[in-house]
């Protein structure tokens, strides 16, 4: 039986990576550090175990920025592009943004996050948990 993979990069391609499916989750998040670090009302991450994770190029050129005490943010260091979290939280779980996976996942968004810091101005027609 044969893994089934995705594989992803950031926007330059200068750092490039590869998840073995299955994810953990999907889900999408509407954290205000979400939201100031992509500069979008809402970012969709997919989590999987940091065994599943493995990069494929470029990972001299990832940056890490902590957004907190314990968390951090991967970014390209050559053309910014933000993909990555990870977290004292989850230390066996790497996160990391849907639409920077060239490749479908085995799952589709289950819900949505921290959903108290929704914006308004963004309607959302879904009928998807929503956490506050």
């Amino acid at each position: 039986m044969t893994e089934q993979t995705a594989s992803g990069a950031c926007l330059c391609g200068a750092v490039a990576f590869e998840i073995t499916l299955p994810s953990l989750w999907c889900a999408h998040c509407h954290c205000t550090q979400c939201q100031r670090y992509h500069g979008a009302p809402v970012v969709t991450w997919v989590g999987v175990s940091n065994d599943q994770f493995t990069f494929t190029r470029g990972e001299h050129n990832l940056r890490w920025f902590a957004s907190s005490a314990p968390a951090q943010r991967g970014f390209c260091g050559e053309c910014g592009s933000s993909f990555l979290f990870r977290s004292e939280k989850w230390p066996k779980e790497i996160h990391i943004t849907l639409p920077n996976l060239k490749d479908p996942i085995d799952r589709q968004p289950e819900g949505h996050v921290h959903y108290r810091n929704h914006v308004s101005w963004l309607k959302l027609d879904d009928d998807l948990p929503r956490q506050v």
